[in-house]
């Protein structure tokens, strides 16, 4: 298994970053080629996701129904007041996985790869590992 990871830096407070070009980058550098690539990222507040990479009013309508859907709220009793955060973290999860064919990300013709952020701003790392097959 390879294995590397790719920092972000993040500006808001959710946000819904995009991911593929800087994957599809990395698979070139590293001379990846075939196999199953999972994205992982190593944090509570935060996920990854794979949805429509065209319009870029479907992430930001994604970020606006998350916040709209699990508001910050005093009732929460998670001491630093982030409780929200981890709940839509565990909403959209922690990993995903994608085809890695002839050293590309075998995507659907619109999907692309968003890091979730939920916590922000804040500095991130992302996880990638390809298992080779």
């Amino acid at each position: 298994m390879q294995t590397e990871e790719l920092g972000i830096a993040t500006k808001y407070r959710t946000e819904f970053v995009p991911l593929t070009a800087q994957i599809a980058d990395l698979l070139k550098r590293r001379g990846w080629k075939n196999g199953v690539m999972t994205v992982y990222v190593p944090h509570t507040t935060a996920g990854v996701t794979i949805n429509e990479n065209a319009d870029p009013d479907v992430v930001r309508d994604m970020a606006r129904f998350s916040d709209e859907l699990v508001p910050r709220s005093p009732t929460f009793r998670h001491a630093e007041g982030n409780s929200d955060a981890h709940i839509k973290a565990s909403f959209f999860g922690s990993s995903v996985q994608v085809i890695v064919r002839d050293g590309g990300l075998w995507l659907g013709t619109w999907q692309g790869i968003f890091f979730c952020e939920f916590d922000g701003p804040r500095s991130r790392t992302i996880y990638v590992a390809l298992a080779e097959g």
